[in-house]
């Protein structure tokens, strides 16, 4: 892993956009009641199957890390929930940038490092959505 730190700037790059998509969600969880205003939300393959997609209590998350409440984001999806927590950490590090010309470390993986990533992304992903099926589908096992 290579980690370089640029000169003071405010250039807008992919780590700004991340914090800047992460303020929006935030700002949009924490404010606008998605869920209720919206007649049509939810989830079309839990209404019909009962079982969660990978996405279900993605809503719910970002709902409830607006308003601080991160046991109860957790429980709604944990994966959902750190990412959150990542995107909420890029949007305040985005506004010090902005505000502040502080430089944000660029990191570089070398080609063994990207493919731990590779295996471990689809790993993470699959116990998260096992985690939600059996607190969605069984949740007397969890108890």
């Amino acid at each position: 892993m290579k980690v370089t730190i640029p000169a003071p700037n405010r250039r807008l790059g992919t780590f700004e956009w991340l914090g800047l998509v992460g303020l929006g969600g935030l700002l949009v969880g924490r404010y606008i009641p998605v869920a209720r205003i919206i007649p049509f939300w939810g989830c079309v393959l839990r209404e019909h199957t009962g079982w969660p997609c990978l996405g279900c209590g993605l809503t719910r998350v970002a709902d409830r890390v607006a308003h601080f409440n991160i046991p109860g984001a957790w429980e709604a999806n944990p994966l959902g929930t750190v990412c959150a927590l990542l995107f909420a950490l890029a949007a305040v590090v985005t506004v010090l940038h902005f505000l502040f010309a502080l430089p944000i470390p660029e990191v570089e993986l070398d080609e063994r490092e990207w493919l731990w990533v590779r295996i471990a992304f689809p790993l993470v992903l699959l116990v998260n959505y096992a985690y939600v099926v059996v607190h969605t589908r069984f949740p007397h096992l969890l108890s």
